[in-house]
């Protein structure tokens, strides 16, 4: 078994995954707070796993944190961590950004699953600290995408404001009758509404009708506000890791 990893802005998320050369779905798994000690963390949650064959991360949160699994992975299995880096094309898909290798490790590996869930033209919105919204079109050519404050630096930006206060509310409603409500509620249809413009324009751009795969910790809460039909896929970005880790991170 492979032990792949995404390691976020917010957290650590973790599965086991089939080595074999034929996909598998992924295994046990979950989800770590860093917490203020990371080797600590790592400690009370994989000291009884048994020992992967590889442990492959990819990394969007602060370097230290990948510093920290490097050398815990050393320490506990003698193993190199295998870090995914963006490429110009792999496994059926093609990077077009105007530099490949800025594009996030992280979103690469969600284009990397989406092509294998769904050969067509796909969009995938991942609903992260950031959210970003990117396209794939028939062929599998990535067109570009988008990157937006989630719901979390949303919600940060407004608590900055004058008479805006860190209390929870309730988004269930636009006609909102108290500030914390408004917040709530603005964030969340703002945001969802946000997601359908943008689904609309990509369509318009590929020529297609893409299907739409969502995927992070804030898709949940986004899902039953979006007009556009579309599929979770709450682990996507693991289950671009696990097929990158099989391919031994060849094309």
């Amino acid at each position: 078994m492979n032990l792949v990893l995404d390691l976020g802005n917010s957290r650590c998320k973790w599965a086991l995954a089939d080595a074999g050369q034929e996909p598998a779905g992924l295994a046990q798994g979950g989800a770590l707070a860093y917490g203020e000690n990371f080797a600590l963390t790592l400690d009370d949650n994989f000291s009884t796993l048994p020992r992967p064959e590889n442990v492959v991360a990819v990394c969007v949160a602060a370097s230290g944190h990948m510093q920290t699994l490097t050398l815990w992975v050393q320490r506990r299995w003698g193993l190199e961590l295998q870090p995914i880096v963006t490429r110009a094309a792999q496994l059926g898909v093609t990077n077009t950004y105007k530099d490949p290798t800025s594009l996030g490790a992280d979103r690469w590996a969600a284009l990397v699953a989406a092509r294998a869930r769904l050969p067509g033209a796909v969009c995938v919105v991942d609903c992260g600290t950031a959210l970003t919204i990117d396209a794939l079109d028939q062929n599998g050519v990535y067109r570009g995408g988008v990157i937006l404050p989630g719901l979390s630096l949303m919600r940060a930006a407004l608590l900055r404001t004058q008479g805006v206060r860190d209390v929870v509310g309730d988004a269930g409603s636009a006609l909102a009758q108290s500030t914390a409500d408004g917040v709530a509620a603005g964030i969340l249809f703002g945001l969802a509404g946000a997601i359908d413009r943008i689904l609309d324009e990509q369509a318009a751009l590929l020529g297609a009708t893409p299907q739409t795969l969502i995927t992070g910790g804030d898709a949940q809460s986004l899902l039953a506000l979006l007009r556009h039909g579309v599929q979770h896929a709450p682990d996507l970005v693991l289950e671009g890791v696990a097929r990158i880790a099989r391919a031994g991170g060849s094309a």
